[in-house]
């Protein structure tokens, strides 16, 4: 963790990335929620909502929210499908000179994500939350999955020597340059979630921590595969440990 520069530049747009395959549950409450919370707080923003080749209604509500909601801009990713690869498909349309990627199920609270712009604007790079330290929490997380979340991220605080712990969530705040500067992202699943939070942290980015609150979904199927995931989460922190111990420092912050 680091301390921001008074020299960082003011923020204009913030854009929320948000990847949705089959979450016609819950995507149209959740991007509502945002958007009132957002409007409440003055913060000026752009919603990008990928839909990941969806076989339910997520798109045509989509279409039908995007009528009600301005700064609502739904696109479809035209690639292969995989949560890593709808998130970079919204970083590559997203307008905004910062950024909050954003899970569609209503796990992730929308009044961090007003506290993620203010962080933002103190002039650090990045700001990650955390389940797991004090003023944080979870709300009916399957003790399995907590179970293996906080070995993993023991794991990587160990390996990478950083004071983190809740690395492996997908729910943090970057500015515009940062997302540059982590390019090329090579994650196509949901290790995009370590990847990038390691790359900016390896490269030299000022990073802050805040608690945050995370609920299970309520509706719709988790598409968090673990028994898919585990060799996929290790190749993407071994890659990103590489370049921490072997680069010479090519890809660090100028």
């Amino acid at each position: 963790m680091t301390e921001p520069t008074p020299t960082a530049p003011p923020l204009s747009l913030l854009s929320v990335v948000i990847p949705a395959q089959n979450e016609e549950g819950c995507i149209c409450s959740t991007v509502e929620h945002l958007h009132v919370e957002l409007r409440l707080h003055d913060v000026p923003h752009q919603i990008i909502v990928v839909d990941d080749g969806s076989t339910d209604k997520t798109w045509p509500l989509l279409l039908e929210l995007q009528r009600r909601i301005p700064t609502l801009n739904p696109i479809q990713n035209p690639g292969l499908n995989g949560f890593g690869r709808a998130i970079i498909c919204g970083l590559d349309a997203m307008q905004g000179d910062a950024v909050v990627i954003m899970m569609a199920d209503e796990s992730d609270d929308c009044r961090d994500v007003v506290r993620y712009w203010v962080e933002l604007n103190k002039g650090f790079d990045c700001v990650f939350g955390s389940r797991f330290i004090k003023g944080g929490g979870v709300i009916d997380y399957p003790r399995h999955k907590l179970l293996l979340n906080r070995l993993a991220n023991l794991f990587l605080r160990v390996l990478f020597r950083i004071r983190l712990n809740d690395t492996t969530n997908a729910f943090k705040a970057y500015r515009q340059e940062v997302i540059a500067g982590c390019r090329p992202l090579i994650s196509p699943h949901f290790n995009l979630t370590v990847e990038l939070p390691l790359k900016a942290i390896v490269r030299g980015y000022m990073w802050t921590v805040i608690p945050i609150t995370w609920r299970n979904r309520r509706t719709g199927k988790a598409k968090l595969k673990i028994k898919e995931m585990g060799s996929r989460y290790l190749f993407v922190c071994l890659y990103v440990w590489l370049e921490k111990y072997f680069s010479r420092g090519d890809y660090r912050k100028r």
